[in-house]
């Protein structure tokens, strides 16, 4: 199965559906997501029980078991630019198989890929990327599926929601029809299969700064 999780760092990403992943054991999974958590939240939970056998990611670094297994061959791995990983989703949801972009021409990232040239300029082929199960973390939504998103959170998640057969989303609160503001609906109700309102959020931060005698 390949999912597509929302989420950039630890933010916004949809973690009492990673939980209910883990504790599934399903296995083998490909899953496309912008990071691969850290080692003890988000997507690192999936990777300490080793039901991921592929990531399709942009950064991965603050992960010390993803480095681990990956240098010791038990995971793959397709890296990609974090501009293109977005639009990679991004046209899948919109149906859209392939596009050209000039990031990572001359690179590790061009290898097997196709290239053309417009306007005197050389292009890499990208593919757009379509999950089985799109898993997606909205602040709130109604009960029609139409969500809205809060503030940074509002990151991998609008396009994670349209790229997948079926799209599950956990919100913090669900509202009836009518109370949300349809130009605040950031994602149609259309693209969600599946509401459930988390029990509880940890939000930890990923990288804490602060400064000096503060």
């Amino acid at each position: 199965m390949t999912i597509v999780a929302g989420g950039f760092g630890l933010c916004g990403i949809p973690e009492n559906l990673i939980e209910a992943l883990r504790d599934s054991n399903v296995r083998d999974l490909t899953v496309i997501s912008n990071n691969a958590g850290v080692d003890e939240f988000g997507l690192g939970l999936l990777l300490q029980t080793r039901q991921i056998r592929k990531m399709i990611s942009s950064y991965v670094g603050e992960n010390k078991e993803f480095a681990r297994q990956y240098l010791a061959g038990e995971l793959e791995l397709e890296f990609n630019p974090q501009g293109t990983l977005a639009e990679r989703i991004r046209a899948g949801g919109a149906g859209i198989p392939a596009f050209y972009t000039k990031t990572g021409v001359g690179t590790s990232v061009a290898q097997g890929k196709e290239e053309r040239v417009f306007n005197g300029e050389r292009y890499l082929m990208e593919t757009g990327l379509f999950a089985d199960l799109a898993l997606v973390k909205a602040w709130k939504a109604d009960s029609k599926g139409n969500l809205l998103f809060r503030k940074t959170a509002r990151n991998f998640n609008p396009i994670a929601a349209t790229a997948a057969k079926v799209t599950v989303v956990e919100v913090e609160e669900l509202v009836e029809v009518g109370k949300i503001d349809p130009d605040q609906v950031h994602t149609p109700g259309i693209y969600v299969d599946r509401i459930l309102t988390g029990q509880s959020f940890e939000k930890p931060i990923e990288q804490r700064t602060v400064r000096a005698g503060a």
